[in-house]
């Protein structure tokens, strides 16, 4: 099965243009012709089956023969991670965590962040695609990137079990451990290659982030956002 993603379209649509850039990489690389099948997601839930009804390289239509709506996951994951250093190690990140399973990702800046400029373009598309590879229903939110200042200040109204990943001593407890009996809306915050600030520390605990351990190791911020998001896929499968 290959997916395809249009955003536009819910279950009151019967048919629909891709745009010219999905025309072509279907007319032309996969060279799919009218008669076609394609299944389609708009990344919020639902599942298209549709057919081919005009195959053009800069517009190609389909008609939606059937849907059905595919039911979230039983948990909220959001995942806060400082971008790092060198560009392509958090695009991995990006991938490997929406095949995992991840809902929300936010861009933090922190004090001891080497890279500071965010475009976040080019973070889109690597979901969207990682979305369509791994067959999944619904498109992760990406936010905007913030600095952590202004993130612990945005924290008054947030719900979610909190968790913290620093490299500083201190008590901290085992992710897993800490995952049972398994909340619904989860946090997890990962810094920088220079690790959070002592300040940022102490902002995270008096927001109720719980400090934890991935593991003996010291990990990159790029693998610990994906280990990270292993242990809740598979504590969820264990609660």
């Amino acid at each position: 099965m290959q997916l395809f993603y249009y955003s536009e379209i819910d279950e009151q649509s019967t048919s629909f243009f891709f745009d010219k850039e999905e025309s072509q990489h279907i007319v032309k690389v996969l060279r799919k012709k009218q008669g076609d099948f394609l299944y389609v997601t708009n990344g919020k839930g639902w599942l298209f089956e549709t057919e081919i009804t005009f195959a053009s390289p800069k517009k190609c239509e389909v008609s939606i023969l059937k849907y059905e709506y595919k039911l979230p996951r039983p948990y909220h994951l959001h995942l806060v991670v400082a971008p790092t250093k060198m560009n392509e190690r958090y695009e991995w990140f990006l991938e490997k965590a929406v095949e995992i399973g991840v809902d929300e990702i936010t861009p933090i800046i922190c004090h001891h962040s080497e890279r500071t400029v965010i475009k976040t373009e080019r973070f889109e598309k690597i979901i969207h695609s990682a979305m369509k590879q791994s067959l999944q229903y619904y498109l992760p939110k990406l936010n905007a990137p913030v600095s952590s200042t202004e993130f612990f200040k945005q924290l008054k109204d947030d719900n979610s079990t909190k968790f913290i990943a620093h490299c500083q001593d201190g008590t901290k407890y085992l992710f897993s451990e800490k995952l049972s009996p398994f909340p619904e809306k989860i946090m997890v915050l990962i810094g920088p290659e220079g690790d959070f600030s002592s300040e940022e520390i102490k902002l995270a605990l008096q927001n109720r982030f719980q400090p934890i351990s991935l593991g003996d190791n010291r990990l990159r911020t790029e693998t610990a956002g994906i280990v990270a998001c292993d242990f809740v896929a598979i504590c969820s499968k264990l609660k």
